[in-house]
């Protein structure tokens, strides 16, 4: 019973960690190579990574999604899309694609002369499944290591964490204060009746030998 337990809730925060980090925002610094239109199908069980913003696009099995190409300082790639979330989840509310689009353009560079962004984005890349991370605001930054410090991400999780440690606190208290007692109760109760089973069954069995005796005559 114990291993069911301990494996429920060990599932359970892992799917609670891997919510979280698919949608608390992140930062990546990186020279932006070049951007494009592309038109991807979106039929298939990840439309999940994909953005809803509106009614109609649950219904389209492909459309045109802007991507943006970036290289971090080591030289790995990296592809971002870029599309509105609309009201949907995560709640980013992001509704200016099309000027993050012309500023992801503007800061294009080279090698030889690279202009460093901050390129602020939530979800994963996966090159096997096709998945991108969405692009949400671009900031020009110093140099590579110029990396702003993610004080939403790291506020939340602090505040997420003294909120479970306060709930499992609290529901400690009054397991202790109401429900222990009920079930010491209950299980005292149970313990009794189970005495006066044996009691009686005892008494039964005390009286069926007292018949064995007399047949025995």
């Amino acid at each position: 019973m114990a291993i069911v337990k301990w494996s429920f809730w060990g599932v359970f925060w892992l799917m609670v960690g891997a919510v979280m980090h698919y949608s608390l925002p992140q930062y990546d610094v990186v020279r932006i190579v070049d951007t494009y239109e592309k038109r991807q199908d979106i039929n298939d069980w990840t439309r999940i990574f994909w953005s809803d913003p509106d009614d109609l696009t649950n219904t389209l099995e492909n459309r045109d999604v802007q991507f943006i190409q970036a290289v971090f300082p080591s030289g790995k790639a990296i592809v971002y899309r870029n599309e509105d979330t609309g009201w949907s989840w995560p709640p980013y509310f992001k509704f200016d694609t099309a000027n993050l689009y012309t500023e992801a353009s503007d800061r294009i560079s080279t090698r030889a002369d690279p202009q460093w962004v901050s390129i602020m984005h939530y979800g994963w890349r996966n090159q096997f499944f096709s998945i991108f991370p969405n692009a949400v605001s671009i900031e020009s930054v110093e140099g590579p290591n110029d990396k702003p410090f993610n004080w939403f991400t790291y506020g939340f999780l602090v505040l997420m964490g003294s909120a479970v440690a306060f709930l499992w606190r609290a529901w400690v208290r009054f397991r202790r204060r109401h429900l222990d007692p009920v079930m010491e109760e209950v299980e005292g109760g149970l313990d009794s009746a189970g005495e006066a089973v044996n009691y009686r069954w005892h008494r039964l069995r005390r009286w069926l030998d007292t018949w064995k005796g007399r047949n025995r005559r």
